[in-house]
């Protein structure tokens, strides 16, 4: 697509992966993709109804959202649908402004990563620093783990509030309506999620079934089977949203109302924010695992026309998912044909098995969503925290805490902003202005005049400049000749030039010269756009100490 007034390019992985294409590949990603759709559908499900919405729409989700970003995205691998980082954001949001909104925002954000990709800024969401990505997905974990509490015990809840701390009021005040027999089936089915063999399995060996047989897809089964067989006394699927649709919905906008939408634009950077790091940080890691490099702004654009129509069809925000790409991954898939193949085997069993879903119990999906979070957090760089910086320590836990406390924009709001303020801090620790001592009669000029030489180490910048307006202090006795030696200045910013600039004129004053040694690219090249070098004069601009001095004669 030319003629456009940015770098546009649209090349989704699907088309190149198809050139060569045989039956050894497509046998491939037909296991790869059946199997990874026995893994979303509970999870999709989950995620659903932990974001307030019905279950259906998690399924939606997968196979609307996982068909476009098959189709159209930049990994050869990736499995895109609901995902566990967007729960406690989407439920916010549609506790605050209502599934209708939740809908639009999540169209508004699409349209913001389509941009974000198409005008290729998709290495900047690597300017995220990790400390806040490991801070913000512990503190999504702890959220999707306290916000299944009430059906993992069966409480008598009926409606769970989006705020972390009056939900923690909330089920402690709801305790003595605990569901002994929910509670049992959470814990069973806990228990044989954390006990299911499928590691280190291979043909031949009992754990080659497991392996290919997800434990969660084993749990609800077995769970919903029982609470039909025998009658039991617990909220399932079917008790509190009806039973489930055979099929896609029709395509329909969701109701537009310009009095609310206007205040959905952060709701909607929001998600798309976090969509863009989910994503990205998936196709990474999927990356490693298969020796190949994904195109991000193409992940980006796909991810983007996902959020837009995955909505039309009642559906919920869009990413990649670690789990299901992994999934993905091992069950040997080379294509995004696997994708496109999950989403149909997610079609076939919504139209074959909706009734059956009905007696599902909330549990038993509890149980699968604490499991999940439990897998979250990042329990390795947890342990190591002590290892780290304490400015490391701060943002993650500072991150962390916001994130339970408020919400996931405030949490990589504040987080983002602490990244920057240590960074400059640390920057400008790092900056130095260092006295020079000068070979014996280079001190003093053959007129009495003095000469001092400093060198500046770093960038001087707006937050370490103090250094170097500390030279032109009326209180300090300055040299006649000024020489700064800036070999080992990397970077130079407009108020270290307002610094400079200061500085010459403070020593004209006094008949004083100011010479400038070895300069850099970067400060040569701002020093001569904004003019200064014309006041300071050419012949002050020396390719080193020794030519300064060597001039002074």
């Amino acid at each position: 697509m030319s003629g456009l007034p940015f770098p546009f390019s649209f090349r989704p992985r699907l088309w190149t992966s198809l050139k060569g294409y045989g039956r050894s590949d497509f046998l491939a990603d037909l296991g790869a993709g059946v199997t990874v759709a026995l893994v979303a559908l509970p999870l999709a499900m989950a995620f659903a109804i932990a974001s307030g919405v019905r279950p259906e729409q998690g399924i939606v989700t997968a196979i609307v959202g996982g068909t476009v970003v098959s189709l159209l995205g930049g990994s050869r691998v990736q499995i895109a649908g609901p995902a566990g980082a967007f729960v406690g954001l989407l439920y916010a949001i549609a506790e605050r402004y209502g599934v209708a909104n939740l809908l639009i925002a999540t169209m508004m954000a699409g349209v913001l990563l389509f941009a974000m990709g198409a005008f290729r800024l998709g290495t900047l969401v690597r300017f995220v620093p990790v400390s806040i990505v490991i801070g913000f997905t512990t503190g999504i974990a702890v959220i999707i783990a306290l916000s299944q509490v009430r059906d993992f015990l069966g409480l008598q809840v009926a409606k769970m509030p989006s705020n972390s701390l009056s939900q923690i009021a909330l089920l402690w005040a709801s305790l003595d309506t605990l569901n002994g027999v929910a509670c049992a089936i959470g814990l069973s089915c806990l228990l044989v999620i954390v006990l299911w063999p499928s590691q280190n399995a291979s043909p031949g060996n009992w754990r080659f079934v497991t392996a290919k047989l997800p434990s969660t897809i084993v749990v609800l089964v077995l769970s919903a089977f029982a609470v039909w067989a025998l009658d039991l006394r617990v909220e399932t699927i079917g008790t509190r949203f009806g039973s489930l649709p055979r099929g896609l919905p029709a395509p329909e906008l969701p109701h537009f109302d310009w009095a609310t939408a206007q205040n959905l634009l952060m709701p909607a950077i929001a998600i798309a924010l976090l969509g863009a790091i989910e994503s990205l940080l998936c196709a990474r890691v999927a990356d490693g695992m298969i020796a190949d490099r994904h195109d991000p702004n193409q992940e980006l654009m796909a991810q983007g026309a996902a959020n837009f129509v995955s909505p039309l069809f009642g559906g919920i925000a869009v990413t990649g998912t670690i789990a299901r790409t992994m999934t993905n991954v091992r069950s040997g898939a080379r294509t995004p044909v696997a994708g496109l193949v999950h989403s149909v085997t997610l079609m076939l069993v919504l139209l074959a098995l909706a009734p059956a879903a009905g007696f599902i119990p909330l549990s038993a999906l509890a149980a699968v969503l604490v499991w999940v979070a439990f897998n979250m957090v990042a329990w390795k760089e947890l342990r190591e925290l002590p290892h780290y910086s304490g400015f490391y320590r701060t943002i993650l836990l500072t991150t962390l805490a916001l994130t339970v406390v408020f919400d996931l924009t405030v949490a990589v709001e504040v987080g983002l902003a602490m990244a920057s303020l240590f960074f400059i801090y640390r920057i400008s620790s790092l900056t130095r202005v260092e006295p020079v001592d000068l070979p014996p009669g280079k001190s003093t000029l053959a007129d009495g005049r003095r000469v001092g030489a400093w060198e500046l180490f770093g960038s001087i910048f707006f937050g370490s400049v103090v250094k170097l307006e500390a030279l032109a202090d009326p209180a300090r006795k300055m040299p006649d000749v000024v020489i700064l030696e800036m070999r080992k200045v990397i970077n130079f910013d407009t108020t270290g030039l307002d610094a400079l600039e200061a500085l010459h004129a403070s020593l004209a004053r006094r008949g004083g010269r100011l010479i400038l040694a070895d300069l850099n690219e970067q400060p040569l090249s701002l020093i001569s756009r904004s003019g200064f070098i014309e006041v300071l004069g050419r012949e002050n601009i020396v390719k080193d100490l020794d030519a300064a001095l060597e001039g002074l004669k």
